[in-house]
């Protein structure tokens, strides 16, 4: 194309006659330059083919860019590679090949009936993934409806997401996750009467989790991480609580005059053993006191025996001539007195009337 190009402006240029005569006649003008002239016709054609290699480049882009938190998985001409592509730049042949980024962060999926909304920053094309579903719909052992509340995280394992797309397709989320969760959760709740949830939640929250994990790394490959799953709410029909309710409060009454009853066990111990301390208190005293009679009724009597035998007939004379010269200084002090008294050994005893009346002595001995 570029070689007819130079033909028809060579041929189109006019000879040097015809090229004197137009600038004898037109003095001012310019002869016209064919702009190929310089160019060779091997140098166009590779002007030509870069124009349109970079034509082609832009229009094809036969490259793509995996961001961080993603894997490329190449397909060749339908077949996927084994290998998935890390983050950065890579290029594939148009049309033979084709590059398809696959998110592997973390992703959560909840079921629940409450709307809490979407996403509303500016990062939403970077997040791992937001699903709700809604609410489980559980029968239990008597066959009462029960919904239930669920948050499942997890994630791609990015070494086999080119298997598991291969495998799965693009909708793995539901065909592994979504089915493995409601299946565990239906056989878990269902061996249970909804008036048992309440009470057996963290075991039931402990199975479910272990049984899902399990039901997903048994799959071929471990195409997936499961990363939590959280048992957030047990939905129980309405007559259901209101028994529950019931119960509890009936529980409570219970629990308080069980306290009642052992306060009232406690109040009557403390005074028993009050009343015990107090009696052992008395006994106490009463022996301390029995002991110190004894002991002095003792003491007494070890004095009495050693005045007994302190004693003899020559001391009883001299402390009777004593006592009797303490009477007759008395009887000076006191003329109106009367004295009886009782002489010790063969001394009568002797009446003395102060009055005027006449001395009488009466023998004690007959």
């Amino acid at each position: 194309m570029p070689a007819d190009m130079n033909d028809y402006f060579k041929k189109k240029k006019p000879n040097n006659s015809q090229n004197q005569n137009n600038n004898n006649n037109n003095g001012n003008n310019q002869s016209f330059n064919n702009p190929f002239n310089n160019m060779g016709g091997k140098g166009g054609t590779w002007l030509i083919v870069i124009v349109a290699l970079i034509l082609g480049f832009v229009l094809l882009k036969p490259f793509t860019i995996i961001n961080s938190g993603e894997v490329g998985i190449k397909i060749n001409t339908g077949k996927f590679e084994d290998k998935p592509l890390g983050p950065g730049l890579h290029f594939y042949i148009p049309i033979l090949q084709k590059i398809v980024p696959v998110n592997t962060r973390i992703r959560l999926i909840t079921y629940s009936n409450v709307n809490t909304g979407s996403l509303g920053d500016g990062y939403q094309n970077y997040e791992g993934g937001l699903k709700r579903n809604p609410a489980i719909t559980v029968l239990d052992r008597r066959g009462l409806t029960v919904n239930i509340d669920l948050a499942v995280q997890y994630r791609l394992r990015a070494e086999s997401a080119p298997e598991t797309i291969e495998k799965w397709g693009t909708s793995w989320e539901e065909k592994i996750i979504n089915s493995k969760v409601r299946e565990v959760v239906r056989d878990v709740v269902g061996q249970y009467t909804a008036e048992q949830l309440p009470e057996m939640r963290n075991e039931i929250a402990s199975a479910i989790e272990t049984k899902i994990k399990q039901s997903i790394e048994e799959l071929p490959g471990k195409p997936v991480i499961l990363t939590s799953v959280e048992l957030r709410t047990i939905n129980l029909p309405t007559k259901i609580k209101e028994q529950i309710e019931r119960v509890q409060i009936a529980k409570q009454e219970v629990t308080i005059a069980e306290q009642m009853k052992e306060k009232a066990k406690q109040e009557a111990l403390r005074k028993a053993e009050i009343a015990k301390g107090e009696a052992q208190k008395n006994r106490i005293e009463a022996q301390g006191e029995a002991d110190k009679i004894r002991i002095e009724a003792g003491a007494q009597a070890k004095a009495n025996k050693i005045i007994a035998d302190s004693l003899t007939d020559k001391l009883l004379q001299m402390q009777q001539i004593k006592t009797q010269s303490k009477f007759n200084e008395a009887l000076k002090v006191n003329k109106n007195a009367q004295i009886f008294l009782t002489p010790g050994g063969a001394v009568p005893n002797i009446w003395v009337d102060t009055k005027g009346k006449a001395q009488k002595a009466v023998s004690a001995q007959q």
